[in-house]
């Protein structure tokens, strides 16, 4: 693949909306897989009164829109201010409680599972149905864009190709219980770093770029097997986010 995606150069601009500052590629088309759009915010003529507590507006009561769910709330229901990176805000933005909650937990993604992705782990990778294996460094992208794969031969994955994701654990088998698609992210059972099971490599099917054809990649861990595990259980993590934003 003579001309990568991935290097043509991503700026960034900042941009001024009703809801805050916020930091977006210059082109639209390089958006992180892990963002999610501005919600529609409900009109203020449709709500006379707090979404959460009921109580009625006037003008002492003034309404408040969540930046993240775009519901309207009265100060009391709408009042902490929530740092919101999926919506490329600079600073923390005004939410409600519910969606608060959700977005300091996936302040814990972007504080730490991120910089491990783009940190990356050493892998032993297999191709489609290939006898041969290589010993890769995999790691994400700056922009999130790509999964970088380098070793003797250099690939990558663009995440909005992958069309599944399943995360092995030590004494599985493809075909067997313990494996999580990424489909089934939503469900509770998530792979713990330090649980008893412990992530070991990863099955990805994708396609290519300028393919339609579906492709299979396997990652195993190489020798150091716990930076390996929490590469995975941070891809486990990623997945959820990226399964969420399709989902929009």
């Amino acid at each position: 693949m003579s001309h990568k995606m991935s290097s043509v150069p991503d700026g960034k601009k900042l941009v001024r909306s009703p809801s805050g500052l916020r930091m977006v590629p210059e082109n639209g088309a390089f958006n992180s897989p892990f963002s999610l759009d501005e919600p529609q915010w409900v009109p203020d003529k449709e709500c006379p009164r707090c979404m959460q507590c009921d109580t009625k507006f006037d003008f002492i009561r003034r309404k408040h829109h969540c930046r993240r769910c775009g519901r309207c709330f009265c100060d009391k229901c709408c009042s902490k201010k929530v740092a919101l990176p999926r919506m490329c805000f600079v600073d923390p933005v005004r939410q409600c409680a519910e969606c608060g909650l959700v977005s300091q937990k996936e302040m814990e993604f972007y504080d730490k599972q991120l910089k491990v992705l783009l940190a990356g782990g050493t892998f032993i990778v297999t191709l489609g149905t290939s006898e041969k294996s290589e010993t890769m460094t995999c790691r994400l992208s700056n922009n999130h864009r790509y999964l970088f794969l380098d070793g003797e031969s250099h690939f990558e994955v663009e995440l909005s190709r992958m069309s599944s994701m399943q995360i092995l654990t030590d004494g599985t088998s493809p075909g067997e219980n313990d494996i999580h698609t990424y489909t089934s992210l939503l469900d509770s059972h998530c792979i713990s770093e330090g649980g008893t099971s412990r992530a070991s490599g990863m099955l990805l099917h994708y396609k290519p770029m300028g393919s339609q054809d579906v492709q299979q990649l396997r990652m195993e861990a190489a020798d150091d097997k716990k930076v390996a595990s929490l590469w995975l259980a941070a891809m486990h993590k990623a997945a959820k986010l990226l399964y969420e934003a399709r989902d929009q």
